[in-house]
């Protein structure tokens, strides 16, 4: 699969956040890229598309290039959940090349995971009780489904883990979120009206709207919280407004709207 700066970010970026994506950045002029090239394709065949080959011509992509510190060719990169995370210099062996894709490759658990789904979840997590991502994704759907006291106990298994700390935590809120009981959000409403300075009542208040999913209406009652007190409870509001930013990230426009809007508050 050839691939340029118009297609690189769809068919690279995007592609590799279900299957590694091993990239050839070559040029026809270069020798070692000619060798190397067969048995890049013939490894792909092999693999029946457990994973992607793109190739980029070095001469009319050096934009590309340039952005991931491409000097020398061949260069192989893979890509898993857009981003490279493996790379080697020069024409390799077969040998080598098969151990550099083996290294890539996601592991059966992995496979499991990507697919999705209740099922496939359990699954990832009998075969690795290590794979914490797995949790993370089955304790996500669990607190859709409104099965947030299950959804907790997962989230208590989750080993600390600075790649997956920040989603653990917003999970946490999110099942915390769900289960808030107390007064509705009517009765609410109205005790606000009533006492505005009351900072309780705005967190009840983001609570029932954050469990909801309105994400706007609930950053919108902590940040009037850290605009009083950002010290409350310990920066209680503040943190929650982080776990939001992770709970909202489909929402890029709202997330940044209210990061800004919180810099703002802070500082």
């Amino acid at each position: 699969m050839d691939v340029t700066a118009a297609t690189f970010e769809h068919e690279v970026l995007a592609a590799s956040a279900t299957v590694p994506v091993v990239v050839d950045f070559w040029a026809p002029w270069c020798a070692p890229c000619r060798a190397l090239a067969p048995i890049l394709e013939r490894l792909e065949r092999e693999y029946g598309g457990r994973f992607r080959l793109a190739k980029i011509n070095l001469d009319e992509n050096q934009d590309i290039a340039a952005a991931f510190g491409v000097r020398s060719i061949p260069d192989v990169m893979a890509f898993r959940d857009g981003r490279p995370v493996a790379h080697f210099l020069g024409a390799q062996p077969e040998a080598q090349v098969r151990a550099f894709i083996e290294r890539v490759l996601p592991s059966p658990s992995e496979l499991a995971r990507l697919k999705g789904g209740e099922a496939n979840l359990r699954a990832a997590l009998e075969i690795d009780p290590g794979n914490d991502a797995a949790r993370l994704d089955l304790a996500e759907l669990l607190v859709q489904e409104g099965r947030a006291e299950e959804a907790a106990r997962l989230l208590d298994e989750v080993q600390d883990n600075a790649a997956l700390d920040a989603r653990r935590d917003a999970l946490r809120a999110a099942a915390r979120f769900a289960r808030a009981g107390g007064e509705s959000e009517a009765a609410l409403l109205e005790k606000l009206a009533a006492a505005p300075d009351d900072l309780e009542i705005r967190y009840a208040l983001a609570e029932r709207r954050a469990a909801a999913h309105r994400y706007r209406e609930a950053m919108e009652q902590l940040l009037a919280i850290v605009r009083r007190d950002k010290n409350w409870r310990g920066g209680e509001a503040r943190r929650q407004l982080l776990n939001l930013f992770t709970l909202a990230a489909a929402e890029p426009e709202l997330v940044s709207e209210y990061r800004r809007k919180l810099a703002t508050a802070l500082y």
